[in-house]
């Protein structure tokens, strides 16, 4: 009898267990943290995500806007909250790559503070001219801009933002000259696009499609080095005029770095099969994003410090290091 039982508890030992912090969670309501304003594309597709977790995990996931400082605010809290999962952010290229090396002192460090829990998406931008804009190809617009170097003014979403650094890198690769102005956000940059008051933005593809379809924008090109189904007859500045330009936004999930494996592995799988289903695929791509099959997280640590040394050359380049 005393034989049976020690071998009863010995099997007992040997049988593993699966991790206590991955089988209970989530136990209580998760918020993921979005950097940008409800309504952009960011925000909806933090709430798709949210949307779907919540089916998935049978807990809830609720998005909360923090807005401020082109999304350091919100980057900065989540690097500094409790690492038990239940605080995540949907984060853009912006605040894991770009903001190191615009900003003199980053109150995080993208490459050590955050556990990267899956690559959500790429997102192309588009490169538009007010329909009074005598250039219907990119190279049309090269031609135009090295006319008179400095005349034609570009629009931005603030310094530092990916339609910003885009054509910073448009300049820096074909040699020509124009003046940024910079706005408090797309909207705001695109609407004066439209009203003709500046004559060119990259403007992500949300926004800009209808006002593409319905005339009052000329799309001249894709960021991206494949074009997008969403707009198919629109090519990528690498096949009309700048070889070799290759620019996306990109967004991740992530966590604080501290974050227990165990659950990061599973929202990491449960992500993957979200991002397999066809309806959430094409609903990406109705927000203007191309959706990815997401690395392993350890995989996606590495991709991050290539991109931070990839957009810090961009930003130097420009003159902005440090200048935030």
């Amino acid at each position: 009898m005393f034989v049976r039982t020690v071998a009863a508890l010995a099997l007992c030992v040997l049988v593993p267990t699966p991790p206590a912090a991955a089988e209970t969670y989530p136990s209580r309501p998760v918020t993921i943290v979005a950097p940008y304003a409800a309504g952009g594309g960011a925000d909806l597709i933090a709430r798709l995500m949210a949307q779907k977790l919540t089916e998935k995990l049978g807990q809830s996931f609720v998005v909360e806007n923090r807005l401020g400082a082109g999304g350091v605010i919100a980057a900065s809290s989540v690097a500094k909250a409790t690492p038990d999962g239940y605080t995540l952010l949907v984060a853009a290229s912006t605040q894991l790559a770009i903001q190191v090396t615009l900003h003199k002192k980053l109150p995080y460090d993208p490459a050590t503070d955050f556990m990267p829990i899956a690559l959500l998406a790429s997102v192309p931008f588009v490169l538009t001219v007010n329909p009074s804009v005598p250039a219907h190809t990119v190279a049309d617009l090269i031609k135009l801009a090295k006319a008179e170097p400095g005349k034609l003014t570009f629009g931005s979403s603030g310094v530092g933002g990916p339609p910003h650094l885009f054509t910073e890198l448009l300049k820096t690769m074909t040699g020509i000259e124009m003046t940024h102005i910079p706005y408090k956000g797309t909207a705001q940059a695109i609407t004066d696009v439209v009203a003709g008051h500046v004559p060119i933005i990259f403007s992500d593809l949300a926004p800009a499609i209808p006002l593409i379809k319905d005339g009052r924008l000329r799309a001249l090109g894709i960021s991206s080095a494949v074009r997008f189904a969403g707009l198919p007859d629109v090519p990528p500045l690498a096949e009309s005029g700048v070889p070799g330009f290759d620019a996306v936004a990109w967004l991740a999930l992530v966590a604080p770095v501290a974050t227990p494996p165990e659950v990061v592995d599973k929202l990491h799988a449960t992500v993957k099969q979200i991002m397999a289903e066809p309806a959430v695929q094409q609903r990406f791509v109705d927000l203007g994003n191309i959706p990815l099959v997401s690395p392993p997280p350890d995989e996606l640590r590495a991709y991050v410090r290539s991109e931070i040394m990839r957009w810090g050359k961009v930003v130097e380049k420009a003159g902005l290091a440090g200048s935030e």
